[in-house]
C-alpha cells in the first residue's frame, strides 16, 4: 500500500552509516537483518564510524531480535574476524562481549552459531584475554546450578582453551572443571565432555593424559548412557597414539574387546561407530595382539562386512524376525564402513595374505546389493591396488564388475583414479609373467566401452566428461590397434553427435591423444581426413567450431610442423565461413596458429596467413568480428616468429651462388631506392619540424605515401615510417593505427 511504501522508503541522500543507523532504529526486521548482514562491508569501508555508531545499535537490537537476525549476526561477526578489518585487540573490546551475551540464547541453533563464532575467536585472542574474559567465568557457568545449555557450552569451550595454555595452567584451572563435567548428572553433558577429552589430552600431554584423562575415559566408557559410551570409545580410539604399550594392553584392549562382544548383543548402537574405527583400532593395537586376538578381530571384521546379508546357521531373514527399516539402514552403514576400512585391514593381515584372508570379503563388498557400499569400494579401489602391488591381478574381475556397475555413482567414484589403477593392472604383476596381463585385457576393453556407453546415455554429463578425460590414458595400457578400432572412432562420433560442449571437448582432446600415439600412417591419415572433412568442412557450424577446438588441442599435443603440414590451411579456410561465430573464434585462435610457423621454412604459410588477415580487414561486415580482427592484427604484429637457423643457413649458402649475377641489377634498384629514401627523409624532417606534434606529422606523411607514391616506392617508404615509432616520434596508439593501414596495402606484403 502507499502507506507501507512510504514507511519503508529511505532517504537516498543518507550515507551508508546513516542509513544503517536509521534502519536499525526505525526500520522493519528484514531491513535490520540486511544491515547486520552488511556489517563486514561497513567495517571495510569505515571501521571507526561503524564501531562508534552502528555496532552499539546492533547490540541493542540483538536483545529483542528474532532467530534470523541472530544467526546473521553470528556469521557477520565471524566474517569481520576472518577479514581482519580491525586489530584483535579492538575486536575483543568491541565484539567479544556481544558474542558472550548471546551464547546462552534460548534457541539451540542460535546458541550453537554464537558458540562457533566464539571458538574461532578464541583461536585468535591473546592468552590473557581468554583467561580473564572466557576461562574465569567458566567456573560459575560449569556448575550444576547452571542451565543444561550453559554446561554444554562450557564443555566445548574447555576443549578449545585446552590447547591455548601451558600444561600447568590447564592442570590447575581446567582439569578440575573437566572432571566435574565428566560426572555431570545429565548424559548430554557427559557425552559432550567425552568428545572434548581428546582436545584436553592433546593440551595436557602424555603424562597427565595417563593419570587424569584415561581414568575418566574408562569410567565414561562404562557409563549407563549408550551415547556416553560411544563418545568415550571414539575418543579412546583417537588417542591411541598417546597411550604407551602398557595402557593399550591393560586398559584399552580389554575395553575394546568388551565393546565388540556387547555390540551384537546388548548394544547395537555402537556397531556403526565400531565398524568405522575398526581399521584404526586394529592397526593401533597391532603390536600387542596375540595370534589368537589377531584372528578374533579379523573374524569380527568379516562378520561386520556381511552384516544384514545373511544370518547364522544359514537361516535367512524370512525365517527369523523381520528387520526394521532403521535396523537395515544401520547394517548398510556398517558394511559401508567396512568397505572404507578395507585398505587398513589389508595392512593388518599383510598384503601377502590377502587372497587367503580377505579376498572373499572383497568380493562380497564389490557385489554388495547396496550402492553406498559399492561406491565406497570404488573409491578405495586404487588404495587396495597399490597395497597388493604385484598381486594386483587377483582383483581384476572386481574392477570389471565395478566398471559395469548399474549405478553411475559407483562408476564416477572408480573413474577418479582409473589411469593409475589400469597402469597397476597392466604393469604390476611382474612376478606372474606377461601371460596374465594379456589374459586380463579381453574382458577389460568391453567393460571400458560399456562404461562409456552407459555414461553417454545418462543425464550425468559430468561423469561422462570425466570418464572421457581419463580414457586418454589408454595408449599406455592397450595397443594402438585396439584403441583405433574400439575407442578412437567412438570419440569422433561423440564430437559429431553429443550436445554437451564439455563432453565434446573432452572427446576431442582424448581423440588427439590417441592420434598422437598412433604410429600407423594409414590410420593417422584417415583420422586427419575425417577431422577436416566432417568437422572443418562440416555442414553444421557447431562442428566447425569443434574443429577449431580440436586444432587447439593438436597445437598443444603435437609438433608445430605436424600442425602446419595437416591443419594450417584447413584452419585458414574458415576465414570465409558464413557464420560470424566461427570467424570470431578463428580470429581468437590466429595468434596460436602463427606461433606454429618457422621462418624461412613456412614462409608460404605466413603469406597465406597475412592474405587471410587482409581479406578479413577489407571484407568483414560483422562489427563484432571486425573488432576482434583489429585486436588480433595488433597482437600478431607484436609477435616474434621462430627462426629455423639451420634452414636459414642453407638458403643463405644457396643464395650466395646467385649473388654475382644479381649484383648488377640490384645496384640500379638501390640507387633509385636511395634517391626515394632521401626525398622521403627530407619530407619527414620537414613534416615533423613544421608540425606541432610528431603523431600528426606521421598521419600526414601516411596519407602522402598512399597518394603520391607508386607501389614499389611504398615498399621503401614503409620501413622509414616504422622507424619513426622506434625513435619515439609517434606513440603506440598511432603505431597501432599505422599497422592496420599497412596490412590493408598489397605493397606491404612485398616487404622482405
Amino acid at each position: 500500500t502507499p502507506e507501507e511504501i512510504e514507511r519503508l522508503t529511505v532517504d537516498e541522500e543518507l550515507s551508508d552509516i546513516e542509513r544503517a543507523v536509521y534502519l536499525l532504529s526505525s526500520g522493519q526486521d528484514i531491513q535490520g537483518t540486511s544491515v547486520v548482514a552488511n556489517l563486514p562491508v561497513l567495517m571495510r569501508q569505515n571501521p571507526a564510524e561503524t564501531l562508534r555508531r552502528v555496532l552499539p545499535k546492533i547490540r541493542e537490537v540483538l536483545h529483542v531480535a528474532g532467530v534470523e537476525m541472530q544467526l546473521t549476526a553470528a556469521v557477520s561477526f565471524l566474517t569481520v574476524l576472518q577479514e581482519e578489518s580491525v586489530s584483535i585487540h579492538t575486536y575483543s573490546h568491541s565484539f567479544l562481549h556481544i558474542i558472550l551475551q548471546n551464547l546462552e540464547h534460548r534457541d539451540a541453533g542460535v546458541s550453537n552459531a554464537w558458540l562457533e563464532t566464539l571458538l574461532a575467536v578464541i583461536e585468535a585472542l591473546p592468552k590473557e584475554t581468554v583467561r580473564h574474559e572466557i576461562l574465569n567465568p567458566l567456573v560459575s557457568k560449569a556448575q550444576l546450578s547452571q542451565t543444561l545449555q550453559s554446561r554444554l557450552v562450557s564443555c566445548k569451550i574447555m576443549g578449545k582453551v585446552a590447547n591455548k595454555f601451558e600444561a600447568h595452567i590447564i592442570k590447575r584451572e581446567v582439569l578440575p572443571l573437566v572432571k566435574s563435567l565428566c560426572q555431570d548428572v545429565e548424559y548430554e553433558v557427559r557425552t559432550c565432555m567425552s568428545r572434548q577429552l581428546e582436545h584436553v589430552a592433546r593440551g595436557v600431554g602424555t603424562e597427565l593424559t595417563k593419570t587424569v584423562v584415561l581414568p575418566e575415559l574408562v569410567e565414561l566408557a562404562r557409563d549407563e548412557g549408550s551415547s556416553v559410551r560411544l563418545a568415550a570409545f571414539e575418543t579412546l580410539v583417537n588417542l591411541l597414539d598417546m597411550f604407551d604399550a602398557d595402557d593399550r594392553s591393560q586398559t584399552v584392549l580389554p575395553l575394546v574387546k568388551s565393546f565388540c562382544e556387547k555390540s551384537f548383543k546388548a548394544d547395537e548402537s555402537i556397531l556403526v561407530s565400531l565398524s568405522f574405527h575398526l581399521g584404526k583400532l586394529c592397526n593401533g593395537l597391532y603390536g600387542i595382539f596375540t595370534p589368537e586376538q589377531h584372528l578374533r578381530f579379523l573374524e569380527f571384521y568379516k562378520k561386520l562386512s556381511t552384516l544384514g546379508l545373511q544370518q547364522e546357521n544359514g537361516h535367512n531373514d524370512n525365517q527369523l524376525h523381520l528387520q526394521t527399516l532403521e535396523q537395515e539402514k544401520k547394517y548398510i552403514s556398517v558394511r559401508k564402513n567396512c568397505a572404507y576400512n578395507f585398505p587398513a585391514m589389508i595392512v593388518f593381515v599383510d598384503p601377502k595374505n590377502f587372497h587367503l584372508e580377505l579376498y572373499s570379503i572383497f568380493f562380497c563388498l564389490c557385489h554388495d546389493p547396496e550402492v553406498p557400499v559399492r561406491y565406497t569400494m570404488a573409491i578405495s579401489f586404487f588404495e587396495v591396488a597399490k597395497l597388493l602391488n604385484s598381486d594386483v591381478y587377483t582383483i581384476h574381475k572386481e574392477l570389471v564388475t565395478l566398471l559395469q556397475d548399474e549405478s553411475l555413482e559407483v562408476l564416477d567414484a572408480l573413474v577418479g583414479h582409473l589411469p593409475e589403477i589400469l597402469e597397476l593392472m597392466t604393469n604390476g604383476g611382474e612376478n606372474n609373467g606377461s601371460e596374465s596381463k594379456l589374459l586380463s585385457i579381453p574382458d577389460l576393453i568391453p567393460a571400458l566401452t560399456t562404461a562409456e556407453q552407459r555414461a553417454a546415455t545418462s543425464l550425468k554429463w559430468r561423469t561422462h566428461e570425466k570418464l572421457l578425460q581419463k580414457y586418454a590414458c589408454l595408449p599406455h595400457i592397450i595397443s594402438s590397434d585396439q584403441i583405433y578400432y574400439r575407442f578412437l572412432h567412438r570419440m569422433l562420433t561423440i564430437i559429431l553427435t553429443n550436445n554437451v560442449l564439455p563432453v565434446q571437448k573432452a572427446a576431442a582432446r582424448t581423440l588427439c591423444v590417441y592420434l598422437r600415439y598412433n604410429r600407423k600412417q594409414e590410420q593417422r591419415h584417415e583420422v586427419i581426413q575425417k577431422l577436416i572433412e566432417q568437422l572443418g568442412q562440416g555442414k553444421s557450424y557447431w562442428n566447425r567450431l569443434r574443429f577449431l577446438d580440436t586444432c587447439e588441442f593438436i597445437m598443444e599435443l603435437f609438433s608445430k610442423s605436424f600442425f602446419c603440414k595437416y591443419f594450417f590451411l584447413p584452419v585458414l579456410e574458415l576465414t570465409h565461413d558464413p557464420v560470424a561465430n566461427v570467424r570470431m573464434k578463428l580470429c581468437c585462435l590466429l595468434p596460436k596458429v602463427k606461433s606454429t610457423l618457422k621462418i624461412p621454412t613456412d614462409k608460404h604459410l605466413l603469406q597465406q596467413l597475412e592474405l587471410c588477415i587482409r581479406k578479413l580487414l577489407c571484407q568483414e561486415k560483422d562489427k563484432d568480428v571486425l573488432t576482434i580482427v583489429k585486436r588480433t592484427v595488433l597482437e600478431l604484429d607484436r609477435m616474434e616468429i621462430s627462426v629455423d637457423a639451420e634452414q636459414l643457413e642453407k638458403e643463405k649458402q644457396k643464395n650466395e651462388g646467385r649473388t654475382t649475377n644479381i649484383n648488377d641489377k640490384m645496384f640500379e634498384k638501390k640507387r633509385r631506392d636511395s634517391k626515394t629514401s632521401s626525398v622521403l627523409a627530407k619530407s619527414i624532417n620537414l613534416s615533423i619540424s613544421g608540425s606541432s606534434s610528431g603523431t600528426s606529422a606521421v598521419k600526414v606523411l601516411l596519407q602522402d605515401i598512399h597518394l603520391q607514391y607508386q607501389e614499389w616506392e611504398r615498399v621503401v617508404c614503409y620501413p622509414l615510417v616504422v622507424s619513426l615509432y622506434n625513435n619515439s616520434v609517434m606513440n603506440l596508439e598511432t603505431y597501432d593505427e599505422l599497422v592496420l593501414v599497412l596490412v590493408s596495402d598489397a605493397a606491404f606484403f612485398a616487404l622482405p
